[in-house]
């Protein structure tokens, strides 16, 4: 019996999902027709759907409103985007709609600051929370944000030494927080994260540098652990023990009014991906409500630094299966148009699994493969879906291409992956398309970047002089880069 890819989801997965549907045996997201994407487009390419950044905003917002309504918090909420996850025009533009806040981690990301506040895009009152180790040029752009009147640019303390460097630098007084260095999980390959002041020095850091220091208030604490927000035995311990150094440093420490508790929410990396979002913000606003009432001490207000959460399900790729290899009497390698080394560097630099399915012919009989790239790399390759140690897709055939894609892959890829400059193998980075939705409810899709050429490798690398080459076309502003979008209906 003959069975369609398409049985093999429906009957694996509860399918369609919010994000996927079917159109005759073509793939849609959020009713988006890719294969009408790459029909206009081509492939390789990547492309990001900007309306998902907003939504998942405003998903946060509400669950972190509802849990502090259902246990009466006193407490305000404040959402703040990490940019490491994403530096791209785009997604700041996007995400700054929606009233949140900024979260730094390096001296050029300050720049970024600047250039949206000189637009109008932050003002004054946004808050700026800047982590990390900070050296001479990020201390310089800190001092130079808060004593340019960003009075809510908060750096967070990482080490002893860098209250008193921002002190020699910023001309008034002005807010600090302390970094939490949180225990790493049991399997972990150390003890203690090398980021913060560890849980017994935080106290007395504070009473030795902070307490009677003029220049500087305390206003946060900050607590992140690397798994991320999950309802964990090694969490909730994580969390509890940062909420009595919180309390211990309330009671003495009367400016201190903010909780800052990080992000790690996950990203959906599978069809049957399964997380109760809700019940976890729930249970750390009840969890922070109760400790401070048994302590009567003020409760703190919460800040969140969600990354992935806010960029990774915007983010798609598109590929197509070029050729069928078959190796040995069990494994056939459906090679791909571009690398997995180049354009999804998660992949095979810690094994991260996106949500991958077939682009178009759905209704046709599958078969088990292994996706390969076209690097002359042996790590180049995709062999597993997230919840099936196998991958299936339909039929290859020479005279019906096959497309597929990766979803969800918006958070890291390209920074991680040295978006703009070379590439391994110097297989070109693809063209990358932005797709949001008019007022009618159609998409608008318009062309971010073209896909890397071999003259900017050549300039790159010293073959040609700089004049003989053509710039790469940048979008510098927000005008152009809106501008001249074709509908795709």
């Amino acid at each position: 019996m003959n069975v369609r890819f398409r049985d093999l989801i429906e009957q694996t997965y509860d399918f369609p999902t919010e994000e996927f549907s079917l159109d005759q045996s073509d793939l849609l997201f959020h009713g988006l027709n890719l294969s009408e994407l790459v029909a206009r487009y081509g492939s390789p390419l990547k492309f990001t759907y900007l309306p998902k950044i907003s939504e998942n905003i405003g998903r946060a917002k509400n669950w972190f409103a509802s849990a502090m309504e259902k246990y009466d918090y006193k407490g305000k909420y404040f959402y703040c985007y990490c940019t490491k996850s994403s530096h791209f025009r785009y997604v700041l533009d996007e995400a700054l709609k929606n009233d949140i806040h900024i979260e730094t981690s390096s001296a050029f990301d300050i720049k970024i600051v600047e250039q949206l506040k000189q637009e109008g895009l932050i003002d004054k009152d946004t808050y700026v929370i800047c982590n990390g180790f900070k050296r001479d040029a990020y201390i310089e752009n800190i001092a130079a944000l808060i004593n340019g009147g960003q009075r809510n640019c908060i750096p967070i303390l990482d080490n002893y030494e860098e209250v008193g460097l921002l002190s020699s630098r910023i001309q008034d007084r002005f807010k600090v927080g302390i970094r939490i260095a949180s225990e790493e999980e049991p399997k972990f390959e150390f003890y203690t994260s090398r980021l913060g002041i560890g849980y017994q020095n935080i106290v007395p850091f504070y009473d030795k540098h902070l307490k009677d220091n003029p220049k500087v208030e305390l206003k946060m604490l900050h607590f992140f652990i690397n798994t991320g927000i999950r309802d964990t035995a090694y969490y909730w311990n994580e969390l509890l023990k940062c909420l009595k150094v919180y309390i211990a440093l309330k009671k003495r420490c009367p400016s201190l009014d903010s909780l800052n508790i990080g992000g790690g929410f996950p990203t959906k990396n599978s069809l049957s991906f399964e997380y109760d979002y809700q019940y976890m913000v729930d249970e750390i606003v009840n969890q922070i409500n109760l400790a401070c009432e048994e302590a009567e001490v003020s409760v703190p207000n919460i800040f969140t630094e969600f990354g992935s959460f806010t960029v990774g399900e915007s983010g798609g790729a598109i590929y197509q299966v070029l050729y069928q290899k078959q190796q040995n009497d069990r494994e056939k390698w459906n090679m791909i148009d571009s690398s997995f080394i180049t354009t999804l560097p998660d992949s095979w630099a810690i094994s991260r699994r996106f949500i991958m399915l077939p682009i178009n012919r759905w209704n046709d009989t599958y078969e088990r493969v292994l996706l390969g790239g076209l690097t002359c790399d042996s790590d180049d390759y995709y062999n597993s879906q997230q919840d099936l140690n196998a991958i299936y897709l339909p039929k290859f055939q020479h005279e019906r291409p096959l497309y597929i894609g990766f979803f969800n892959t918006g958070a890291y890829q390209e920074t991680i992956g040295g978006y703009g400059g070379l590439q391994h193998c110097l297989i070109p980075y693809p063209k990358h398309l932005l797709v949001d939705k008019n007022a009618e409810g159609g998409f608008e899709v318009s062309l971010f970047r073209e896909q890397q050429t071999a003259e900017e490798n050549l300039k790159i690398l010293g073959y040609a002089p700089e004049k003989d080459l053509e710039e790469v076309e940048v979008f510098e502003n927000r005008e152009s880069l809106y501008s001249n979008k074709p509908i795709l209906k």
